[in-house]
C-alpha cells in the first residue's frame, strides 16, 4: 500500500499541474468553445429582436441609403406611430390583454386543481385520466374545429336550454363566453401542459407539509390553497408565463369565436394588407413596427418573471 502524499507535495503537485501549458491550453480551449456556443445562440435568439428595432425606428429616407445597416442616421418615431394608429393599438391591446388575462387566471386555477388531484389523491382510472391529458397535448385543435364551433354556436348543458326554452342552443359565438369555459374547464390552450407541469411540481413537495396540515385539521381543499399553492409559486409564475404568451399569440380561436372584436393577434394581418399597395419598403418598416409594439408586452413580462420560470424548469422537471 502506498504511502500517503503529504499536503505540501500535493499542493506542488497541484502547482505544477496549474502551469503546465498543456492545462491551461485544455482550460482555454474550453472557454472559447463555451464562448462561442453562448454568443451563436444569443445571437440566433436576439437578432430578430434587435433587427426590428434597428427598423422600426428608421426614416423613409434610410431605407434607400445601402450605407445605413443598424443604426438608422434619421432617427424617428413616425413609423411607430403609424403602425400604433393603423392597429388602433390602445383598443386592440386591451381586449387582447382581456382575453388573455382572464384565461390564464382561470387556467390557473382549474389545472392546479386538476394537478393536485392526479399528484395527492388516489383513485381508480387516474393514471387512464392523466393519460387522456397528456393525449390532448399532442392532438392538434384543427382537429376538433368544427365541433368546437358548432358547441358555441349552438351550446346546451344536458340539452337543459332546449328544454326550457324550446331552442336549439344558445349563441355564445363572438364573446368572451368561449374563452371563459375552455379555460375553467381545463381544455384552454395547452391546458394538458400546464397540469403535468402542476403535477410534476406538486409531486416534488414533501408529504410531510400535507400530512402535518391534516393533523391540523384541514381538509383537502385547505391544504390544497395553504399548502400546496404557496409553495408552487415557481410553477404558477412558469404556468402563467406561457398561458398569457400563448394566449396572446393566438390566432386561431379568436378567428374561430370573435368575429366583430379587433384584438392584435387578428389586427395585424389585417395591417399589412393595408400597406400591400403602398412602396413595399416603406410597408416593410410598417410592418415590423406593427410586429414591435405586438411583442412588446411579452418581452417586458418575461423579464419580470425569468427567475420564476428557471425555478420551476428546473423543479418541476419540464426538460429532460
Amino acid at each position: 500500500m502506498k504511502p500517503a502524499i503529504v499536503p505540501r507535495a500535493e499542493a506542488w503537485l497541484e502547482h505544477v499541474k496549474r502551469v503546465h501549458p498543456i492545462y491551461w491550453a485544455k482550460h482555454w480551449s474550453w472557454v472559447t468553445v463555451r464562448a462561442i456556443l453562448v454568443i451563436g445562440f444569443c445571437f440566433v435568439i436576439l437578432y430578430p429582436l434587435f433587427f426590428k428595432l434597428s427598423v422600426s425606428f428608421k426614416d423613409r429616407a434610410d431605407i434607400y441609403d445601402t450605407t445605413v445597416l443598424w443604426i438608422p442616421k434619421h432617427f424617428t418615431f413616425d413609423t411607430i406611430k403609424i403602425a400604433f394608429k393603423a392597429l388602433n393599438y390602445p383598443k386592440t391591446a386591451w381586449y387582447s390583454f382581456t382575453i388573455a388575462g382572464v384565461s390564464t387566471l382561470l387556467q390557473v386555477i382549474s389545472c392546479s386543481l386538476a394537478a393536485f388531484a392526479f399528484a395527492r389523491l388516489k383513485f381508480k382510472g387516474s393514471h387512464l385520466l392523466f393519460g387522456g391529458v397528456i393525449f390532448t397535448i399532442i392532438v392538434p385543435v384543427q382537429t376538433i374545429m368544427i365541433t368546437t364551433y358548432l358547441n358555441y354556436r349552438y351550446f346546451d348543458v344536458f340539452g337543459l336550454v332546449g328544454l326550457f326554452t324550446g331552442q336549439r342552443g344558445v349563441n355564445l359565438l363572438d364573446s368572451y363566453w368561449p374563452f371563459i369555459l375552455q379555460s375553467i374547464t381545463g381544455m384552454g390552450i395547452k391546458s394538458g401542459l400546464f397540469i403535468f407541469i402542476f403535477r410534476q411540481f406538486f409531486r416534488g413537495i414533501p408529504t410531510e407539509l400535507e400530512e402535518a396540515s391534516y393533523i391540523d385539521g384541514c381538509g383537502v381543499f385547505q391544504s390544497f390553497y395553504r399548502i400546496m399553492l404557496p409553495n408552487a409559486i415557481p410553477a404558477i409564475v412558469t404556468v402563467v408565463l406561457f398561458s398569457f404568451v400563448w394566449q396572446w399569440n393566438d390566432n386561431y380561436f379568436v378567428s374561430l369565436f370573435l368575429t366583430s372584436t379587433d384584438v392584435l393577434s387578428t389586427k395585424l394581418p389585417v395591417m399589412w394588407a393595408s400597406f400591400s399597395l403602398t412602396d413595399p419598403l416603406y410597408a416593410y418598416l410598417v410592418k415590423n413596427a406593427g410586429e414591435l409594439l405586438f411583442i412588446v408586452p411579452i418581452v417586458l413580462l418575461y423579464m419580470f418573471a425569468q427567475r420564476y420560470f428557471v425555478e420551476s424548469v428546473e423543479r418541476s422537471g419540464l426538460i429532460g
